[in-house]
C-alpha cells in the first residue's frame, strides 16, 4: 500500500469518516490551515474508506452544516486516485469557527497543537474574537448566542421605540458580517451575565452589613430594580409648618439616578466583575470597574467632557431617554449638591471609577435638597407614557392612582414607581398622599 507522510500540525490522518473531522476541520480553521486525508491510518498507510462516495457527500455537507460561522469558503476536497479523500482547509478570516451544536465555548472551538486537535481555552477564543473583530467590547460576538430579549422588548415598548429583528443590525445587537449576537445584544439580553451589587452598612467603614441585594438580567432591568431598591434606602425626614408637611429626602433622586445610569454606561464590561453601590449613614457611592479613558481626568469630566467607552450602549440609553445628552449627568450631580456644604466626590484609579454621594441630611442641606428635586431640566422632553399619563389628567380626570396608572399604560410596578418620580421631578405632576393611598395629579 501506498504510504503518506506522518502526522503534524499541518496533516491529520483519519481511517474512516466520523464526526470528528468536523473538530480538525475547525482546528485548521482557527490557527493555520491544514489537509485531513480520509482513508489513511495513523501509521501512514492507505486504507478503504468504504463507500468513497458517501463519505465525500456526508463530509461537504457536515462541513457546511456543523460549522460556524460558514467555512466552506476556506475548505477543497478532492478525491485521489489511491481510495482516500484529501480536504485542504486555509486559515479562516472570522475565527473562531466553532461547532455549532456546542457554541462558543471549549467544548465547541479547536486549535492546532501539535499533531492533534485541542480544545481552545476560554481565553484564547477571546482573543481570537478581538483579533477578527476589533477591540470595541460592544462589537464583539458574545460567547452566548442562546439569547432572549424579553425584558429589553418591553423597556422599548413602553417607551415607544421600536424593537423588531429588522432593527438588531442598526442597534448593534447583531453583526453585519455573519448574522451574530454581539456583546451588545448579551447586555441587552434576559441571560446578561453582569450583575448591579448593593450593599447597605451600618457604619462609616463599611464593615457591617444591614442588607445586600444583587440585582441581575437585562441591563434595563437591573437599572430599574437597583434604582427602585436605592430609594428605599433613601430617606425623607420631614418637618410640618401649620398645615405643611415639607420631605427632605437624603439624596436628590436626579442624583442617584445619574449615577446609576453613569456606573453602567460607562463601565469596562470587558471584565466580569460587578458594579458596587455601597450604602452608609453619611453617603453612597458607586464603583464601576474601568478608570477614565486615556486623556482624560476629573475635572474633565465635571467640566461636560464625554469619551465614551461603549458609544452603541450610550445611543440607545439617549434613545430610551435614560439620558438626555452626552456630558451633562456629573454637571447635573455636582449642580444638585449646589449649598451642601459637602459636595460629591470622583475618585479614579486604572482600573475602577468611584462617584460618592453625601448624605444631604447628614450635612445640613435640606432646603437645598428640596428645592434641586423640584428643578426642571431645560431640555426635558416627556416620554410617550409621559405625554399619555398627561393627556389623561388633562382630560378632567383629576387624580389617578398607582394601580390606574398601571393599567392605562400597560406597566409594571417598579415602571411606575420610576416614571411618576420623574414626571414629579420634572414639575409635570404632583405626588398626594402615601401608600397605598398615594394619588396623583397635574401639578398647579
Amino acid at each position: 500500500m501506498q504510504s503518506i507522510p506522518y502526522e503534524t500540525e499541518k496533516i491529520e490522518f483519519k481511517e474512516v469518516f466520523t464526526n470528528d473531522v468536523y473538530k480538525d476541520v475547525i482546528a485548521f480553521a482557527n490557527t493555520e490551515g491544514g489537509t485531513i486525508f480520509i482513508g489513511v491510518n495513523d501509521s501512514g498507510d492507505v486504507v478503504s474508506t468504504g463507500n468513497i462516495d458517501d463519505a465525500y457527500t456526508r463530509i461537504t455537507n457536515g462541513v457546511r452544516d456543523a460549522i460556524t460561522p460558514d467555512v466552506t469558503l476556506f475548505v477543497k476536497y478532492a478525491l485521489e486516485d489511491n481510495g482516500t479523500i484529501r480536504i485542504e482547509i486555509g486559515e479562516g478570516s472570522y475565527k473562531p469557527y466553532y461547532l455549532k451544536a456546542k457554541g462558543l465555548k471549549p467544548s465547541g472551538v479547536y486549535i492546532r497543537q501539535g499533531a492533534s486537535s485541542a480544545p481552545a481555552s476560554y481565553e484564547q477564543i477571546r482573543q481570537m474574537i478581538k483579533d477578527a473583530d476589533g477591540d470595541f467590547f460592544e462589537d464583539l460576538r458574545s460567547l452566548e448566542q442562546d439569547l432572549t430579549f424579553n425584558y429589553c422588548s418591553q423597556a422599548f415598548a413602553e417607551r415607544g421605540v421600536d424593537f423588531g429583528e429588522e432593527k438588531y443590525n442598526a442597534l448593534g445587537i447583531r453583526s453585519h458580517t455573519q448574522g451574530m449576537y454581539t456583546n451588545m445584544a448579551l447586555l441587552f439580553s434576559d441571560q446578561c451575565a453582569h450583575t448591579i451589587k448593593v450593599a447597605v452598612f451600618a457604619d462609616e467603614q463599611n464593615t457591617e452589613f444591614k442588607a445586600r441585594k444583587e440585582f441581575q438580567g437585562a441591563i434595563f432591568k437591573q437599572l430599574e430594580d437597583a434604582f427602585a431598591y436605592l430609594q428605599l434606602c433613601n430617606q425623607n425626614p420631614s418637618s410640618i409648618d401649620g398645615l405643611t408637611r415639607t420631605d427632605y429626602w437624603d439624596y436628590p433622586d436626579e442624583a442617584v439616578r445619574e449615577a446609576l445610569v453613569n456606573a453602567i454606561i460607562h463601565r469596562d464590561y470587558s471584565f466580569s466583575g460587578s458594579i458596587i453601590i455601597n450604602v452608609n449613614k453619611s453617603g453612597m457611592e458607586f464603583i464601576s470597574i474601568g478608570g477614565l479613558l486615556p486623556g482624560l481626568s476629573p475635572l474633565d469630566i465635571r467640566n461636560g467632557i464625554s469619551q465614551l467607552r461603549n458609544r452603541k450602549l450610550a445611543d440607545v440609553f439617549h434613545r430610551l431617554n435614560f439620558i438626555e445628552s452626552y456630558g451633562t449627568g456629573i454637571r447635573r450631580i455636582f449642580a444638585l449638591y449646589d449649598g451642601c456644604s459637602e459636595p460629591p466626590d470622583i475618585v479614579v484609579t486604572p482600573n475602577s471609577f468611584k462617584l460618592r454621594l453625601p448624605n444631604m441630611n447628614a450635612y445640613g442641606a435640606e432646603n437645598t435638597n428640596r428645592q434641586n428635586q423640584q428643578k426642571q431640566s431645560p431640555d426635558f422632553k416627556p416620554t410617550p407614557q409621559m405625554q399619555a399619563l398627561l393627556d389623561h389628567l388633562s382630560n378632567g380626570r383629576g387624580e389617578i392612582s398607582e394601580g390606574e396608572i398601571q393599567e392605562l399604560l400597560g406597566i409594571k410596578r417598579t415602571r411606575t414607581f420610576l416614571l411618576t418620580k420623574q414626571m414629579a421631578e420634572a414639575g409635570l405632576i404632583q405626588i398626594i398622599g402615601r401608600g397605598s393611598g398615594k394619588k396623583y395629579k397635574l401639578h398647579q
